[in-house]
């Protein structure tokens, strides 16, 4: 049985890195980290043009009806040039609003979400655990409180928010107070939201969160999929590095003690590779056991991203610190990603609860 992928699927893979490779070089992504605007809307833009943004939408209603499989295709080509370019809200959104409500409110926001219409953002990081102050409520269709991190709202016409119960609801973007927030990762998209009494479209309620964690699950998936993307990039380049930079008349790759940092860092990243795969194949497919896997691919690709972050560095010795590499953009993309969504120590206690050892 042939367990790799498609040929579809490394099309897919190969057209979207090509166009990255071009429209998202380290200079761009120090652009848009500095501030710069332009370069994330440019990049969503030649990605929409793409049809990445209907990839996860039925065809049912305007998508492409492709699986989580494909999306974490796209999010690792994404992570592999810390591309800041707004794809994972989006399609967590997607996957929460197919996953909740009635035909008619799933016709209307999935049909205007493969139309290019409306391009939301995701407020669901208090289902994971909120700090102390955080946390939404719903009173008669209306929406209180304050959510953290935030994901994809700078130019999102909508939010998709969760409660502290588990329901899903729409809210006008208009209607929210945003304040960005700054963290290690400049390249992505994070803000603070105060809802003073937002009016919201309800997509579930009562479900239990059901519908809320499908959309984690699968929020979990890319991330872990954009670690692999980013952890790959920092082994290439430690290995060009170690090609080419000489101590003692010798190419460092020439030392033994080099040669076992990244034969090390190849070996802990390729089964990760699998496991990332066939996690998001789980959730295509809905499988029994695909909560577990997604919990097992968040955590282990934390461990042995930040793993791959530091040795990495480490082979680039003194210059791996500095500016002129840019090699920072990934250690601080894979150190976000980590704690996103749920840290490891957090996600396998999850793991833990799910097989019944707590």
């Amino acid at each position: 049985m042939d367990f790799s992928l498609s040929e579809d699927q490394r099309m897919l893979q190969a057209s979207i890195q090509g166009f990255l490779d071009t429209a998202a070089p380290l200079e761009a992504v120090r652009k848009a980290a500095g501030g710069d605007v332009s370069v994330p809307v440019a990049i969503s833009g030649g990605l929409l043009e793409l049809g990445v943004g209907q990839a996860v939408i039925p065809e049912a209603y305007g998508g492409l009806g492709l699986g989580l499989l494909e999306a974490a295709l796209v999010q690792e080509a994404l992570g592999s040039v810390v591309a800041p370019a707004r794809f994972l809200g989006g399609v967590m959104a997607a996957v929460g609003i197919g996953a909740a409500g009635d035909e008619a409110l799933k016709a209307e926001w999935l049909g205007k979400l493969a139309s290019g219409d409306v391009a939301f953002g995701v407020a669901v990081t208090e289902r994971v655990g909120a700090r102390e102050g955080a946390g939404v409520t719903v009173r008669d269709g209306k929406l209180s409180g304050r959510s953290l991190f935030a994901l994809d709202t700078a130019a999102a016409t909508h939010v998709l928010v969760c409660d502290r119960g588990g329901g899903l609801h729409i809210a006008e973007a208009g209607a929210v107070r945003r304040t960005p927030l700054r963290t290690i990762d400049r390249t992505r998209d994070f803000a603070e939201l105060e809802f003073d009494g937002a009016p919201a479209v309800a997509l579930s309620d009562g479900d239990g969160g059901v519908a809320a964690d499908r959309m984690l699950a699968a929020g979990r998936v890319l991330l872990a999929a954009d670690t692999l993307g980013a952890a790959q990039t920092m082994l290439d380049k430690a290995v060009n590095y170690a090609k080419e930079r000489k101590q003692f008349n010798r190419v460092i790759g020439s030392f033994q003690s080099v040669k076992h940092m990244c034969a090390e860092m190849a070996a802990e990243l390729e089964p990760a590779r699998a496991l990332v795969w066939h996690a998001a194949h789980a959730l295509d497919e809905d499988m029994d056991e695909a909560a577990l896997l997604v919990c097992l691919a968040k955590a282990h690709l934390a461990e042995v991203g930040t793993f791959i972050a530091k040795t990495a560095t480490e082979v680039h010795g003194g210059m791996g610190f500095t500016d002129l590499l840019g090699l920072h953009y990934w250690f601080k993309r894979i150190g976000a990603n980590r704690q996103l969504l749920g840290g490891p120590e957090q996600i396998r206690a999850e793991a833990a609860a799910l097989q019944g050892w707590q």
